[in-house]
C-alpha cells in the first residue's frame, strides 16, 4: 500500500515545496513594464534598452547625466571630482571615499580598468567597444589581441595533453594582460584615482562615460566566472554571476529576485553612497511582454509606470487626452503660458484618467534610405547615385500626411536627421524644403515643379524615363502604411512608376547590407549627447553606412571636428557637415522623429523626464504622497513663455506658433543665470 502512495506522497511535498518557496512577493513601492525581458546584466555586453534601464537601478559610472537639466549636464557621481588636461586628451578621476559595493567592499580605480578592458577585450564581443577605443591604444591593443588569438589557433596542439593545453593558452592570457598594460593609456594611480588618456579630443568623453556600459562590474566576483578555454585562448565568461545573490552591484539598488519571465525585484543598496536620496525602498518589474497586458496591468494598478505603450490603439488613447485638455482649455493655456513642463501641466490639471498618456519626442529619427552607388546590385545605373534625384524625391514626400494620417501619435517631422534641439550647444541647419512645408497650394506646386525640374536636370526628360522605383521594407511595425504613403506621393508628383518590396526581417536586414535596394526604410537612436552619434553612419567605411554614401567634404569636416578643441567652432563644423547631408546631397530622407509613449499617473509620481533623450533613472523616482521620500516634484527648467489661442497639443505644448523642433531649440537654450 505504501509503495502505492509513495508518488502520491511525493506529489504532495513537492507541491508543498514549491508553494512555500514560490510565495508571491508582497508588492514593491514602485512595480513598472519594463517593455522587454531582460537579455544580460554584463554591463560591457549591453545594448537593449531595458537592460540599461535596469543597469541604472543597479550600477553606477564615474558621472552621471542629470536629466533634469536641459543639456544633460554631466554631474559627479562614483567620482567626486576631476580634472582634464589642457590638450583635452588626459582626464584623472577622484572616486570618493564613501563608494562602496553592495558588498560593503570599496569601489576603485582598478575596477574601472578591469571592466574597461573587458569591452575592449575582442573575446568579450561587446557591441559597443567602438567606444572605448577613444582611448589611446586601445583600437590597438584589441587587433594585437585579435591577432594573437589567430596564431594560437592556428599552432598544432595535437601533441598535447589537456593540462599543457591549459597552461600555453594561460601563459597566453597573462601576455596578453601584460600587454594591455604597455599598449592601453589606462591607469590606476591608486585604489582612488583612474587616470585615462585619448588618441583625440572628445568633448563628449564624460556624456559618454555616463552610459552604462562605462559602468564597472565587481571583479572578484566576476573572475570566479571567468576562465581561458585551451582550444582557443579565448576568455570564456559564465554568467552566474549576473544573478541574485551572487549579483554585486555600486549603484542605488541591489537584486534580490529575478524569476525567468516573470518578474525582477530590487531592494535599496544599503551601502549606497547617496541613500539618503531615494524615495523607494523596493522596485519590481513583472513580465509583462503583450502591449494590451501592460496596459491592463496599468489600469489594474498592477504597475504604476509603462516605459513604452506600444498598442496600435495609443493613438486613440492620445486623441482622449487632447479632448481632455480642450475641456480644461482655459487651465491648460494659463499653466502652459508659464512655461511649465509638460508633465507639470498635467499634475496641476483636474484628475483624470484620460491624462495618464503622455507622448515624448525621442531622441531618434525614422527616414528613408537612398542607395548612393553608381549601379544596382543587378548591374543597372542606379538613378539615386545623383543627388539631384535624390533632393527630387525628398521633397515630394508629404511628411504632414505620415504623422497625421499613418503615426497619429504628434510625432515631429523631420528635416534633419539630429533631432533639433536634443543636444545643447548644436544648432540645427535648416533642412531640405518638402511639399509639407507649402502655407499654399500655389507654393505645393512651385515645389513639385522644382522636384521635376531636378529630374530633368539629371538627364530624365520625362517620368517615363526613370526606372521604376523599388521600396525596401520589413514586415510590421506599420512601415507598409508608410510605404504606401510615399508610393502615392512620387506617382502623383513625379509621375514615376514605384512597387512595394516587403520582406522578411532577415532578409531586409541581408538586402539592406548588401545594397540590394534603390530605397529603404531605416532609423537610429543616438547613444550619446553628440552629434557624432548620429553624423557618424554617414561616414564611408562606418558599418552603418547603408547608403555606401560618400563625399570627400563630409568626412573632411568630421575630421576637422575632431581635432577642434573650440566647442563652438567644433559644433559649427559639424552642422555644416549635417547641412551638406540634408540640404544639398540627401543621401536620406529623414520623415518624422520617433515619439516615446509613457503610461503613468502624474498626480501620483514624480521623477520622470519630459527630455528628448529619454533616459529614465527609476532611483529618482518618487511615489507621492506614500508616506516616504521627500514627495518633492522634479520637473524641467520652464520654457519660453507661451502664446494665447494656440492648438492643442497631446503632448501638452503648443504648434500654431512654434513646431515641435523649434520648441526643443528654445528648450535647450542655456539660461544665463544658470550659465553663472
Amino acid at each position: 500500500m505504501l509503495k502505492i502512495l509513495a508518488p502520491v506522497i511525493l506529489l504532495v511535498l513537492v507541491v508543498a515545496a514549491t508553494m512555500v518557496t514560490d510565495r508571491p512577493m508582497p508588492r514593491a513601492d514602485f512595480a513598472f513594464v519594463n517593455r522587454g525581458d531582460v537579455n544580460t546584466l554584463d554591463l560591457q555586453k549591453m545594448s537593449w534598452m531595458q537592460d540599461l534601464r535596469v543597469a541604472r537601478i543597479l550600477f553606477q559610472g564615474l558621472v552621471a547625466n542629470d536629466v533634469f537639466t536641459n543639456d544633460y549636464a554631466i554631474i559627479p557621481a562614483m567620482a567626486e571630482s576631476w580634472e582634464l588636461s589642457d590638450d583635452g586628451l588626459e582626464y584623472t578621476f577622484h572616486i570618493r571615499e564613501e563608494a562602496k559595493w553592495s558588498n560593503g567592499e570599496p569601489v576603485t580605480a582598478g575596477d574601472f580598468v578591469y571592466s574597461w578592458r573587458r569591452a575592449i577585450l575582442p573575446d568579450t564581443a561587446a557591441d559597443y567597444t567602438k567606444l572605448f577605443q577613444l582611448i589611446e591604444g586601445a583600437s590597438e591593443y584589441a587587433d594585437w589581441r585579435q591577432q594573437q588569438l589567430d596564431t594560437y589557433a592556428q599552432q598544432d596542439r595535437s601533441g598535447l595533453t589537456e593540462d599543457q593545453k591549459r597552461e600555453r593558452a594561460e601563459a597566453l592570457w597573462d601576455e596578453a594582460q601584460s600587454k594591455f598594460e604597455e599598449m592601453v593609456a589606462l591607469r590606476v594611480v591608486d585604489d582612488r584615482t583612474l587616470w585615462v588618456k585619448l588618441k583625440l579630443p572628445t568633448p563628449y568623453f564624460l556624456d559618454l562615460l555616463a552610459f552604462a556600459v562605462f559602468y564597472p562590474v565587481y571583479p572578484p566576483l566576476v573572475r570566479q566566472y571567468e576562465s581561458v578555454d585551451p582550444d582557443t585562448g579565448f576568455i570564456q565568461a559564465k554568467t552566474g554571476w549576473t544573478k541574485p545573490p551572487e549579483l554585486v552591484s555600486n549603484g542605488p539598488y541591489m537584486l534580490t529576485s529575478w524569476r525567468f519571465k516573470r518578474d525582477m525585484r530590487f531592494e535599496q543598496n544599503p551601502h549606497y553612497w547617496d541613500l539618503e536620496s531615494l524615495n523607494l525602498d523596493t522596485i519590481s518589474t513583472p513580465s509583462i511582454n503583450d502591449p494590451n497586458a501592460a496596459v491592463l496591468a496599468y489600469t489594474s494598478g498592477v504597475v504604476d509606470w509603462v516605459s513604452d505603450v506600444t498598442p496600435a490603439y495609443r493613438a486613440d488613447m492620445l486623441a482622449d487626452k487632447m479632448q481632455f485638455y480642450e475641456e480644461n482649455r482655459a487651465q491648460y493655456e494659463a499653466l502652459k503660458a508659464q512655461g511649465l513642463d509638460m508633465f507639470e501641466i498635467d499634475r496641476q490639471l483636474p484628475d483624470d484618467p484620460r491624462k495618464d498618456i503622455h507622448a515624448v519626442t525621442a531622441f531618434g529619427t525614422y527616414w528613408y534610405n537612398f542607395n548612393c552607388l553608381p549601379k544596382l546590385a543587378d548591374g543597372r545605373p542606379n538613378p539615386f547615385a545623383d543627388s539631384r534625384v535624390r533632393r527630387a524625391f525628398a521633397m515630394t514626400v508629404d511628411k504632414q500626411s505620415l504623422v497625421e494620417d499613418v503615426q497619429r501619435l504628434g510625432n515631429p517631422v523631420a528635416r534633419t536627421i539630429i533631432p533639433k534641439g536634443s543636444i545643447g550647444g548644436y544648432a540645427s541647419p535648416e533642412g531640405l524644403r518638402c511639399i509639407s512645408d507649402a502655407q499654399t497650394e500655389v507654393e505645393k506646386q512651385q515645389i513639385i515643379a522644382e522636384a521635376r525640374q531636378l529630374l530633368r536636370d539629371a538627364g530624365y526628360n520625362s517620368p517615363s524615363d526613370v526606372p521604376t522605383i523599388e521600396i525596401l521594407f520589413n514586415k510590421d511595425g506599420g512601415h507598409d502604411l508608410i510605404a504606401q504613403v510615399v508610393q502615392k506621393n512620387w506617382q502623383e508628383y513625379l509621375g514615376v512608376s514605384v512597387r512595394l518590396a516587403q520582406k522578411e526581417i532577415k532578409v531586409f536586414r541581408d538586402d539592406l547590407k548588401q545594397q540590394r535596394y534603390m530605397v529603404s526604410r531605416a532609423g537610429w537612436y543616438g547613444d550619446y549627447g553628440d552629434p557624432t552619434t548620429f553624423l557618424d553612419i554617414n561616414r564611408i567605411d562606418d558599418g552603418n553606412n547603408d547608403r555606401k554614401y560618400h563625399n570627400p567634404r563630409y568626412e573632411e569636416l568630421l575630421d576637422q571636428a575632431a581635432l577642434e578643441l573650440d566647442p563652438e567652432k567644433r559644433m559649427a563644423m559639424l552642422s555644416e557637415a549635417e547641412r551638406i547631408t540634408m540640404d544639398e546631397d540627401l543621401p536620406m530622407v529623414p520623415l518624422f522623429h520617433y515619439m516615446t509613449v509613457y503610461l503613468f499617473d502624474p498626480d501620483e509620481l514624480s521623477g520622470v523626464n519630459s527630455h528628448p533623450r529619454t533616459t529614465q533613472n527609476a532611483h529618482l523616482f518618487d511615489i507621492l504622497g506614500d508616506g516616504k521620500g521627500t514627495d518633492k516634484v522634479l520637473t524641467m527648467p520652464p520654457l519660453p513663455p507661451a502664446t494665447a489661442g494656440a492648438k492643442i497639443d497631446p503632448r501638452g505644448i503648443e504648434t500654431a506658433i512654434l513646431d515641435r523642433d523649434e520648441l526643443f531649440a528654445l528648450r535647450t537654450t542655456p539660461d544665463e543665470e544658470t550659465e553663472k
